[in-house]
């Protein structure tokens, strides 16, 4: 147990300004500091650091606390850990007495989880530069020109070929296999009750959160095989998620918040290579396009990004792919190409950081440039119907950024390099931006909540039941009640397959199909459908006390019915996951339970895991830490409630 005296001094010691500065952009706003929130998606900064109470507090999702729970939550780990983090960054000694465990399965995975893959990063990297085995390893990495001071500052290591050496090592100093499997370090085998390596002759690549902890591999096949692919990846674990993370990110946020510039490249040996040269604020996807939320991560710590791809056709399809995500995400875009046959690695070997930094000075060009000068090489320029067709590619960009003032400036920009008048093109934006956001309400919608539903049991029984649960109805009711702004609400956190009813299942998958083609929703669109089902519309208008306010009755507060239906919504849907996760753990014991051996599947295992989570989280939030309001609904009256 770590006494109570040791809890205050590290308390003391550990500056939450500098510990969240790593995850978050913060600009002094009077006493304090604010940013845009690590744990949920905004663009308005509503993130509040004070460093006098040394808390913080974030006032769009709720998220709060001191230093001790920001690493507990970013880093997922429990508090104990927390406090060994903090104090291995400040230097603080901690007994080393036997901790109470933490009852958080989560957590506890996690922990197990970071600890497995700590130790696969020493190994990797003892067996590529202390065994006879990893000299052809190390030999490539020299002639790739990287240093042994590169080699040790970035793990790299050497994963022997063969199918038990990590698992091996591993078991010897008594990690459990199961945790080797939810790291992405070894796969099950056929039997159902071995494991084996999942990287076998490769060179390691250690990916890395921003606070500097092994959260995934990267491999990279040492010896030319067509049959194997040149580099695999770890998969989803508990800790990682690849649409989250840039690589290189854990050295290079340090110089992207003093320059406020980000340089993004393709592979890790480019990171390695420009690291190494002096070009310190570069990063690269981790075995992904362009994602959403990498971005969102990426601007925590700087406004402007240059991206850089091989000059070869495909890496320059695929920089501009990344265009309309990075506007979207409010960064600042630049792009610039190499010469001909160079790449990043090649470019900054022959001319060196300062030839690589004045190259990007005279080369890098804002992204409607860029396009233009690109449609002008190829003769499309020239050609009105090439030319209308990039300006309305140039469009669309210009349609996913968030602020006016930015769509202002870049229509002044393109007008003057066009040719063409700001009004008219003004109007070419409107269009597009309804096709822009057609297409998004097409792309979205049931599809945006599926992310938040992983676990489904197709054979879980959907029923028409004679009693029908009353906080399915108030779904429906809630959808048809109040039009597309609900429906997109609650569309964005449930999905059909979490129905028990299949009436009430039935009508929300309409509902959604009718959202999707930009259809009315209302009552008396659906008043005679709902008539035809055993009189569902008497039931679901005429009840006057919803899920909701019942449960607000209990606490000791009254609300009349929808004086705000977005907090009803927020109760319903808390009711109507927690009776989902009920039939699904349900359904889960029982798979495991029917099984000979009673133990079930390391998959099925793990799914009850989450679930147990997920429950926990949803008896413990509040309802608007789970279900986040629209912006601009967040705000609730103080006269619609009576304590």
């Amino acid at each position: 147990m770590i006494p109570d005296h040791k809890k205050e001094e590290l308390r003391d010691i550990a500056d939450i300004v500098d510990v969240i500065s790593d995850y978050v952009t913060l600009k002094r706003s009077g006493s304090g500091y604010m940013g845009l929130c690590p744990f949920h998606n905004e663009k308005t900064p509503s993130f509040h650091v004070n460093p006098n109470l040394r808390i913080y507090k974030c006032f769009g999702c709720g998220a709060g606390g001191d230093v001790f729970n920001f690493v507990m939550e970013t880093e997922g780990v429990g508090f104990v850990d927390a406090m060994r983090s903090l104090a291995d960054r400040y230097k603080v000694d901690l007994p080393d007495e036997q901790q109470d465990v933490e009852s958080d399965e989560g957590h506890k995975l996690k922990e197990g989880v970071y600890h497995a893959l700590r130790f696969a990063g020493y190994w990797f990297y003892s067996q590529l530069t202390e065994t006879d085995g990893g000299k052809p390893a190390l030999q490539y990495l020299a002639e790739r020109g990287f240093t042994p001071k590169t080699i040790r500052k970035y793990g790299l290591g050497y994963a022997p070929d063969s199918f038990q050496a990590l698992i091996k090592a591993a078991e010897d100093t008594g990690i459990n296999a199961m945790y080797l499997h939810e790291a992405g370090l070894v796969k099950e085998g056929r039997d159902g009750n071995s494991y084996y390596d999942a990287f076998r002759g490769r060179v390691m690549f250690p990916i890395f959160s921003p606070a500097g902890k092994v959260i995934a591999f990267g491999g990279r096949i040492l010896k030319k095989d067509d049959k194997q692919p040149k580099y695999i990846n770890s998969p989803q674990t508990p800790v990682y998620n690849k649409s989250e993370v840039l690589y290189g990110i854990q050295v290079a946020k340090n110089k992207i918040r003093k320059t406020g510039e980000a340089i993004l490249v393709e592979g890790y040996t480019d990171v390695l290579t420009l690291h190494q040269a002096g070009v310190q604020n570069v990063i690269a996807t981790s075995g992904t396009s362009i994602t959403p939320d990498q971005m969102r991560i990426l601007k925590r710590y700087g406004e402007q990004l240059v991206m850089i791809y091989d000059s070869d056709n495909a890496g320059q399809m695929a920089m501009i792919r990344g265009i309309d995500i990075a506007l979207s995400a409010g960064l600042g875009v630049k792009l610039m190409a190499l010469p001909d046959g160079q790449d990043p690695d090649s470019f900054v070997k022959q001319f060196g950081q300062e030839g690589f930094e004045q190259y990007k000075k005279e080369h890098a060009r804002d992204f409607v440039s860029y396009m233009i000068r690109s449609a002008e090489r190829s003769g499309d320029w020239s050609d009105p119907t090439g030319k209308k067709t990039h300006i309305s590619r140039i469009l669309t960009s210009i349609a996913h950024m968030p602020d006016k003032v930015s769509i202002m400036s870049y229509l002044q920009h393109l007008s003057s390099l066009s040719g063409i008048n700001e009004r008219a093109l003004s109007e070419e934006l409107d269009t597009v931006k309804k096709q822009v956001q057609k297409q998004f309400n097409k792309s979205s919608g049931q599809e945006k909540s599926i992310q938040t539903n992983k676990y489904t049991a197709d054979d879980i029984e959907i029923v028409k039941s004679k009693n029908r649960p009353p906080w399915e109805m108030e779904i429906i009711r809630l959808m048809l009640q109040y039009g597309n702004k609900m429906v997109e609400y609650i569309g964005s956190f449930i999905n059909e397959d979490q129905f028990e009813d299949v009436d009430f299942r039935d009508l929300f998958m309409n509902i959604i199909d009718r959202y999707k083609e930009g259809q009315e929703i209302s009552i008396e669109v659906y008043a005679e459908e709902l008539q035809n089902k055993s009189g569902l519309l008497g039931e679901m208008f005429v009840d006057q006390h919803t899920v909701s306010e019942l449960g607000l009755k209990k606490e000791g507060r009254e609300v009349k019915k929808d004086a705000y239906p977005f907090k009803v919504a927020q109760g319903t849907m808390k009711k109507f996951k927690d009776e989902y996760l009920e039939r699904l753990e349900e359904h889960y014991r029982n798979k495991i339970t029917n099984e000979k051996s009673g133990e079930g599947n390391p998959k099925d295992r793990k799914i009850l895991r989450e679930i147990a989570n997920q429950q926990t989280r949803l008896q413990t939030a509040k309802p608007e830490e789970i279900f986040p309001l629209p912006e601009e609904d967040q705000i609730v009256k103080s006269d619609n409630f009576t304590e």
